[in-house]
């Protein structure tokens, strides 16, 4: 059974699939945004989310030792010290207050060659105003005020004689008769 085993292979094989997408993803660090097909799009997303998670991690780092270690380890997965500088150095701030979701796609139409789904990916800058933390929204709580017990109206019988009921069906046929005309 293959549960727990999807992956985007991209119909590649393992070392071609890997610098791949490190080659998109130092694109998208350098550029900040890139343009791509929506499956390798998809793919990229969590390997840029990882990579950038390390980043994170490194700002926090309590001594240099672990810094250097996140950052090495960024450098196994891409393969491009600019893009790792500068992913560290410089963009590492933008990420520090956001838990996830680094990175947006936006679906762009198919490519007129070969009619391949088409998407751009890119860095969600901190300061967007899509991102924010929804607030859970307070149920409204019903007061609870003493156990009213419910209000029963007396009915009286109402004596209807079969005179009443023949006036008021033969007045309803003289309207109907009266609006067809």
């Amino acid at each position: 059974m293959r549960h727990r085993k999807q992956k985007h292979t991209l119909g590649l094989i393992t070392a071609h699939r890997s610098s791949l997408l490190a080659n998109l993803c130092s694109s998208l660090i350098e550029h900040g945004r890139i343009q791509t097909t929506l499956a390798k799009a998809k793919a990229l997303r969590p390997f840029a989310e990882k990579v950038i998670t390390l980043a994170k991690k490194a700002a926090k780092a309590s001594t240099p030792e672990q810094s250097l270690h996140y950052r090495r380890l960024a450098i196994a997965r891409i393969r491009n010290l600019t893009a790792v500088r500068q992913l560290f150095d410089e963009r590492a701030s933008d990420f520090e207050k956001r838990v996830g979701g680094y990175t947006r796609i936006y679906k762009l139409g198919t490519r007129r060659g070969d009619a391949a789904e088409m998407a751009l990916i890119e860095l969600i800058p901190d300061t967007d105003e899509g991102y924010q933390k929804r607030k859970p929204k307070k149920k409204a709580k019903a007061k609870k005020s003493e156990k009213q017990e419910p209000v029963v109206e007396e009915i009286e019988a109402i004596d209807v004689s079969e005179d009443v009921v023949a006036e008021e069906s033969s007045e309803s046929k003289s309207e109907t008769v009266e609006e067809k005309a």
